[in-house]
């Protein structure tokens, strides 16, 4: 069927981030020797950090107005944010509540 074709396509931006949600509980909760995540996990600074290079990564390749430069640090920063999310217990669906939360309100 035709239909059935976009279920082999490629995950959703979505899944994409859940399927990574999923990993960094799972890092979290099990602390694998030698893995990043759970090194960030493990120190509240550097997660902090981590977080505030990558955006200003993501701000630089912005400002070069390179497309795929503006991808890989926009995806360093998602990771990151996500890290700090999952170490306050905040999940994507409580991020996504509040932008919906947002939708027609008229800020600033």
């Amino acid at each position: 069927m035709a239909g059935d074709a976009l279920l082999d396509g490629p995950p959703s931006p979505g899944e994409t981030l859940a399927a990574l949600e999923r990993v960094l509980r799972s890092r979290r909760r099990e602390a694998p020797e030698g893995s990043y995540s759970a090194k960030l996990f493990a120190d509240e600074a550097l997660r902090h950090k981590k977080v505030g290079e990558e955006a200003a990564e993501l701000v630089v390749a912005s400002l070069r107005g390179k497309p795929d430069e503006i991808a890989h640090e926009a995806a360093d920063l998602f990771y990151h944010a996500l890290v700090l999310l999952q170490a306050h217990g905040i999940t994507l669906p409580d991020v996504t509540a509040v932008l919906r939360s947002r939708e027609g309100k008229r800020r600033g």
